[in-house]
């Protein structure tokens, strides 16, 4: 018989293994982990290690959790958090929808985030907060499982490479649709409504992009794998509206605000997908990608491939204001210290 290697032996070595391979993707390279932070659980914070949860859980099984991820940036004034209130709202907005109960407040949620920074001594990051199912029974009845609410500090770079705010990142249209209306509710940020954005991306890197754009069920455009979509035409900007099941993202709204303070019409209206091939500039919007151009869709060149006027405007202005570098006119940030 043939004697299978010791369990806890054979896991420690492929978890030294993944540890010390070099990260193949721009994600890989951006994301990092830093094991000697602490993170806020359940109402008080706890080292790395110990934020931990029985895989029996309801949420490993089911996927029944809810989340926000927003960024701390280093301002000339000290750490401050991106719209984080705003943030909260959509994190209670979405527990709301999948009748996740909140064991704290929107107020409690929103110090702890601060906490995190500022226990952790950071200047820069990247904020995820997450509210879940935790252990109690099995089954897809939810009811008696207790939820349970994380949130962590991590250092994230430039979501879609290092290059992308500047050069513009080559996208394809995926194969795969968004959710169709009443089958997932798209306003939610819940951690199952990302199964199929992983395929989306997945396909995109094994044929050589950045990213995937999704359509809806109707066929219009709708989101990336994780950001929103813009797009200039005729000299108006385009943006699908909530109905093409779309997340109602936070730097999208930022960026509707901003474009109108430019003087631009803005119009969230249904975009047919032969629209994103002669549109004069594209662009992704959400808080990790911030404000990305678009260089090419399908191998088909966007404008003069490189980051348009338009979209170099409206990245000035954003980083200039979450930055701290110009008058935080809007109110989006919120100070650490």
């Amino acid at each position: 018989m043939t004697r299978l290697p010791n369990g806890k032996a054979a896991y420690a070595a492929r978890m030294q293994k993944a540890r010390q391979a070099k990260p193949k993707t721009e994600s890989a390279v951006s994301t990092g982990f830093d094991e000697k932070t602490k993170i806020w659980f359940n109402g008080r914070m706890v080292r790395w290690q110990e934020a931990t949860v029985h895989v029996m859980s309801h949420v490993i099984h089911y996927g029944s959790s809810v989340f926000e991820g927003f960024r701390c940036y280093n301002t000339q004034n000290g750490p401050a958090i991106f719209r984080l209130k705003d943030h909260i709202d959509r994190l209670f907005d979405s527990a709301k929808i999948y009748r996740i109960d909140m064991p704290f407040t929107k107020a409690e949620i929103m110090q702890a985030c601060i906490e995190v920074v500022k226990l952790n001594r950071l200047e820069a990051c990247y904020l995820r907060p997450v509210a879940f199912r935790g252990y109690h029974s099995l089954g897809v009845d939810p009811r008696l499982c207790p939820t349970m609410v994380a949130i962590a500090a991590l250092m994230w770079g430039k979501y879609l490479g290092p290059e992308a705010l500047k050069a513009g990142v080559d996208v394809r249209v995926a194969s795969w649709n968004r959710m169709r209306p009443n089958t997932f509710p798209s306003m939610a940020k819940a951690a199952s409504n990302y199964m199929p954005s992983q395929l989306v991306k997945l396909e995109a890197k094994i044929d050589h992009y950045v990213e995937g754009i999704m359509l809806d069920s109707h066929g219009y455009v709708s989101e990336g794998s994780g950001e929103n979509i813009f797009l200039l035409y005729r000299g108006k900007l385009y943006t699908p509206p909530l109905t093409a099941s779309i997340l109602p993202g936070i730097t999208r709204d930022c960026t509707i605000t901003m474009a109108r303070e430019l003087g631009c019409e803005v119009i969230e209206a249904p975009v047919p997908r032969e629209m994103l091939y002669v549109s004069d500039e594209v662009f992704f919007t959400g808080s990790a990608a911030e404000i990305t151009p678009i260089r090419s869709i399908d191998r088909i060149t966007i404008g003069n491939g490189a980051c348009g006027p338009l979209t170099e405007r409206l990245q000035k202005r954003f980083f200039a204001i979450v930055e701290g570098r110009t008058e935080d006119v809007y109110d989006w940030l919120t100070p650490v210290h």
